[in-house]
């Protein structure tokens, strides 16, 4: 969950364990005693202070010193009470903005550059002070520039993911975001909630709350009328209405909650760009170190050795990675935001480029979820109308439940159900799997009625044994035409059951799931389907979508503690998807799957999907997820249907490709210049260029490379992996190219045209600066540069830098000057030797990644 919402995550608690049960009479809540009540001021102090006597104060006392009533809070109490108390919702530490900036000249990297602008003051080399020192700031603003753009896009993306709870307020039933919760408010508790703030339950049946995130307990704890429940904890069984008495930093542990900080956790992905980063600053410290020691040895000015020499490894360190990295992921996700998903953790995008394994739900994601009712079944000729009738009895509209409003929706006269006062419903809850009402007819005579899963619904049955067979056939024949089942029993005043149909219910597949899956396929995504319907019933939706007919039956496995043989793993990987899944079974699928080397996404959307979206490489919350799912799960789904999770996987892909790209080019360029830079001082004795035009090249390098977030690139149809082969090898042949080719301009300067050493410098920074930006043009496509073309603002980025670097050599900006006609001699060498190496960097393909040589892209 967010902080902002006044929800958080079990993650995000520190708490000590708390074992309190307090037994009070169930009470009605009674009107407030305008006599005794107090002020708010004063009331906000005992908020404070007396939490713990609050817990156990009896209900009338609490009521009155909260000042509700039956009705809730008026909308106008509560505005004044959400100023007096605060947003429900745990405060977060605020930066300052200022020292955070400073700590972008703290660490390894800065303290090079400023090391180099000390060294540069010392030699009062003045040009190299200025420019030194405006690449410190610039890296340092960039960097601190984007991370805020960064939290502030996150922030933006958790506000849309808000929760909500039902509030009574003004006598009425409202929506408003927990945060505008108050102490004296009426909210009701229902099956998955998170409990919003610390509240007291009102009459009602008993309910099982999860605690585990508060008391490190994991199994849930029956809570009565009278009893606390905090905030954080999970209602697990049950509804019932209760009176909140703390909110925000005022709750059980509000004092100690801590906020974890997602934004900055780093994914399989990054950590191994990170890696790449790290041999660059080693293989740069070590070819310094030799220039240094070479100094050392000639006896050369030490102060200005260790001034280039420190400037050489600030150019070869990838100091604009961070940067790209975050200004990739964010862009990826806001694209996605357009999509309707909603990325909670930026790093699930890279995770879904590898995914190969997506098992999906199918009610909502693969079907429409908008389930309707076909013609009934019923035993011993009861007419149809009456099966319906006492299904619809067992159903609450309020609740908005697909089920329910189906079995409502069935009824031919809707003013049927006037004739019966519903006196006592409990809701559909995962373990009883059925609902259940007591009713009372116009002629005073109560019965009950019950709906849910045909085989739970028999079980009851005092008929079972005459009927079970005609039901289950009729079951199996409903299966058969993809409807699923639902058993109506019915008891009278003697109180036995009597089984008297079944309600077949069809929830006809998405129109673009059929597609949609045949896309996943082509893209080298297996698409498992997991529902707790019949096999029956999954192996006919599966088939109507192509998805293939090896369906297994999910009760057959066995949970996360076992240890799956390796036929049974075999079974689990070439299954099409699972049917009569429960959630425990969930995990166990995924986890298998992840033990034989796959990448799995998973999508869930009610409580108990939690382990198994938190255990998924990427878990995905559907549509309409309850809280705890969509606190689990990377991304959220703000629509129904598999299309956003595939457009998802090919941005992810997309965003791979970008920092493959960045990679190569990274490691090439750092290459070139360290080698050609160390043998030329090595071997001749001489700087090719001077320390400011490293120093600019740097600059005007990293300032456009941060374009390749917005490239046009193709993604594969096939999941990505980390290819550090690859990389390191066609990156490695595209730098020695550059040395060779900076070596023959080297040569052509000298000796054939004999130009002085001032000149051979500033001639070299141009063609290290046109033929290095140049490069990026060949690493961003697997075949030749022009088979994709590139986005608009990369080409006006490094159009844009090198005519800057162009007028800088030609009129000789803190260097010689060159001169336009010397200009055009480079870019005409640079240009040669880019085709030369497109040609030379196919092969590089074909030899270190020859399966793929076929994929240009």
């Amino acid at each position: 969950m967010k902080g902002r919402s006044g929800k958080l995550k079990s993650s995000e608690i520190q708490t000590g364990k708390e074992k309190e049960n307090v037994n009070v009479k169930k009470i009605r809540i009674m009107k407030p005693n305008k006599k005794t009540s107090k002020p708010l001021e004063s009331k906000a102090n005992e908020m404070s202070n007396g939490k713990d006597a609050l817990k156990s104060m009896p209900m009338d006392e609490l009521q009155k010193k909260l000042g509700s009533s039956p009705n809730g809070l008026t909308s106008e109490e509560a505005k004044k009470r959400l100023t007096q108390y605060g947003p429900n919702e745990i405060e977060e530490k605020k930066t300052n903005m200022f020292l955070k900036f400073l700590t972008y000249f703290w660490g390894p990297i800065p303290w090079m550059i400023e090391a180099a602008v000390i060294l540069s003051a010392v030699a009062r080399h003045w040009p190299d002070f200025g420019i030194i020192l405006a690449l410190l700031l610039a890296n340092a603003t960039i960097g601190f520039w984007e991370e805020r753009e960064a939290g502030n896009a996150i922030a933006a993306l958790k506000a849309k993911l808000a929760v909500k709870t039902l509030v009574k307020r003004d006598g009425k039933w409202m929506n408003p975001k927990v945060r505008d919760l108050v102490p004296g408010d009426i909210i009701r508790l229902r099956l998955g909630d998170i409990v919003p703030a610390d509240a007291r339950l009102l009459e009602g049946d008993p309910v099982e709350v999860d605690q585990s995130a508060l008391t490190g307990e994991s199994l849930p704890a029956e809570r009565k009328s009278g009893e606390a429940v905090f905030s954080g904890s999970i209602i697990r069984r049950g509804e019932i209405e209760a009176l909140v008495y703390a909110t925000g930093s005022n709750t059980y542990f509000g004092k100690t909650a801590q906020l974890v900080q997602e934004v900055g956790s780093i994914s399989h992905f990054q950590k191994a760009v990170l890696k790449i980063g790290n041999y660059l600053i080693i293989l740069a410290v070590a070819l310094v170190a030799v220039i240094i020691t070479v100094a050392l040895i000639r006896g050369d000015k030490i102060l200005t050795t260790l001034q280039f020499a420190l400037v050489l490894t600030v150019a070869a360190i990838p100091v604009a990675m961070p940067t790209v990295l975050s200004i990739t992921m964010a862009v990826g996700a806001r694209l996605l935001v357009k999509k309707k998903a909603i990325v909670s953790k930026l790093v699930a995008i890279e995770e879904l480029a590898g995914v190969d394994i997506l098992c999906a739900d199918k009610t909502g994601t693969l079907t429409q979820n908008e389930l309707t009712l076909g013609d009934p079944f019923s035993v011993n000729n009861i007419p149809a109308e009456q099966v319906i009738l006492n299904g619809a009895l067992a159903s609450r509209d309020e609740n908005n439940d697909t089920i329910d409003l189906a079995v409502l929706g069935g009824l031919e006269d809707k003013d049927s159900l006037k004739e019966y006062k519903v006196i006592h419903f409990l809701p559909f809850d995962p373990v009883h799997k059925r609902t259940e009402a007591t009713i009372k007819g116009n002629d005073g005579k109560e019965f009950k009625v019950t709906k849910g899963a045909p085989q739970v619904v028999l079980k009851l049955a005092a008929n079972a044994g005459k009927v079970k067979a005609d039901v289950d056939k009729a079951v199996n024949d409903f299966a058969a035409r993809g409807f699923r089942s639902l058993g109506v029993a019915r008891a009278e005043s003697d109180g036995k059951w009597q089984f008297i149909g079944v309600l077949p219910l069809f929830d006809p597949p998405r129109e673009d799931a059929k597609t949609t899956i045949a896309t996943a396929f082509k893209m080298g995504v297996r698409i498992k389907m997991l529902t707790g319907d019949a096999l029956a019933i999954a192996s006919e939706t599966a088939q109507k979508l192509n998805m293939g007919a090896n369906i297994l039956n999910a009760s057959s496995l066995g949970d996360s503690k076992k240890k799956e043989t390796n036929e049974v793993t075999e079974s689990i990987e070439n299954a099409d998807g699972f049917a009569q899944v429960f959630p425990e079974h969930k995990y166990h699928i995924v986890d298998v799957l992840q033990k034989g080397g796959h990448i799995v996404g998973m999508t869930g959307d009610g409580v108990n999907d939690a382990p198994a979206l938190k255990k998924a490489d990427c878990g995905i919350a559907v549509s309409e997820a309850t809280d705890v799912a969509r606190a689990a799960a990377a991304i959220v789904l703000t629509t129904s249907g598999l299309s956003v999770i595939i457009d998802a996987i090919k941005e992810s892909r997309r965003i791979f490709q970008r920092m493959n790209s960045y990679a190569i080019y990274r490691i090439a360029e750092t290459l070139r210049v360290l080698l050609f830079m160390t043998v030329s001082i090595l071997v001749f004795n001489f700087y090719p260029v001077t320390a400011v035009m490293i120093v600019m090249l740097a600059l005007l390098n990293d300032g456009a490379i941060l374009s390749i977030a917005y490239d046009n690139v193709q993604y594969k149809n096939k999941p990505e992996a980390w290819n550090m082969h690859m990389v390191l090898g066609v990156s490695t042949v595209l730098g020695v190219i550059g040395v060779v080719s900076a070596f023959g301009l080297f040569y052509l300067g000298e000796k054939v045209f004999h130009l002085d050493r001032e000149h051979i410098q500033t001639l070299m920074y141009l063609k290290l600066s046109v033929a290095g930006h140049l490069t990026i043009f060949l690493t961003r496509t697997r075949g030749p540069f022009w088979s994709v073309r590139p986005a608009k603002i990369l080409w006006a980025a490094v159009l844009g830098t090198q005519i800057i670097a162009t007028f800088i050599a030609v009129y000789g900006v803190f260097m010689t000057p060159l001169g336009w006609g010397w200009a055009g001699f480079v870019w005409g060498y640079a240009l040669i030797w880019f085709l030369v190496n497109d040609r030379i960097k196919l092969l590089a393909y074909r030899i270190f990644d020859p399966v793929k040589n076929k994929d240009t892209r």
